[in-house]
């Protein structure tokens, strides 16, 4: 038997996938979240987990170099990765939103739109027949609107309370977000019966969970 090596983006979402993957009987006695280490191990079940960047999960599961990956919905979105998306996690949930100030007019001939997800946004605006031009930020998108850089912004939101802090609102939303398990599709073919074995003993306890906690 050959080892599942899973990629993890660091950050919010690994101590709740380390926590789910525990359910499951699956154990990394030498993590823990101040650890340096990049790659742990459960011998006994044949799981590696990979700790990348969030943003490149996707690449590591698309290329083969991980036969597994957790990624949020956002960075999925984004990423376009040719990829197979199996199981909606449950955590981790948030949504992607158009957002700006309240009398800004969206059907104005071309907005500009500034926004850490550009892919995201030409796709919304684009398949709803609006013309857009997109600035890439890297963070604090909600300053953008505030100072005349764009019209409005695409990014994702949990309670909205930074966009009221800062006189933004929901104008529109685009799609519900959550953490996904990707598989890439070469292991799903040539490991089957093991990458399978895994998802269905995820599914059971993610469903078991739900049961317990409606």
């Amino acid at each position: 038997m050959t080892y599942i090596n899973i990629a993890l983006g660091k950050g919010r979402l690994v101590d709740k996938t380390i926590s789910l993957l525990k359910e499951m009987g699956i154990d990394f006695c030498e993590y823990h979240s101040e650890s340096r280490k990049l790659i742990f191990e459960d011998p006994k079940n044949y799981i590696r987990i990979v700790l990348v960047k969030a943003v490149d999960v996707p690449t590591y599961v698309e290329k083969g170099a991980a036969d597994i990956g957790v990624v949020g919905k956002d960075t999925l979105l984004e990423s376009g990765a040719n990829v197979f998306e199996m199981v909606n996690l449950g955590f981790g949930n948030c949504k992607f939103v158009v957002a700006g100030c309240e009398q800004l007019n969206l059907y104005k001939k071309k907005l500009i739109v500034a926004t850490k997800y550009p892919n995201v946004a030409k796709k919304y605006f684009n398949q709803q027949g609006r013309s857009i031009e997109v600035i890439k930020l890297n963070g604090s998108v909600e300053l953008a609107p505030l100072v005349g850089l764009s019209d409005c912004i695409v990014d994702i939101v949990e309670t909205g309370t930074t966009l009221k802090e800062n006189g933004l609102k929901i104008l529109e939303e685009i799609c519900p977000i959550s953490a996904r398990l990707i598989v890439n599709k070469a292991s799903y073919k040539t490991n089957f019966q093991q990458v399978n074995t895994f998802l269905e003993k995820l599914q059971a306890i993610i469903n078991r969970l739900e049961v317990n906690n409606p």
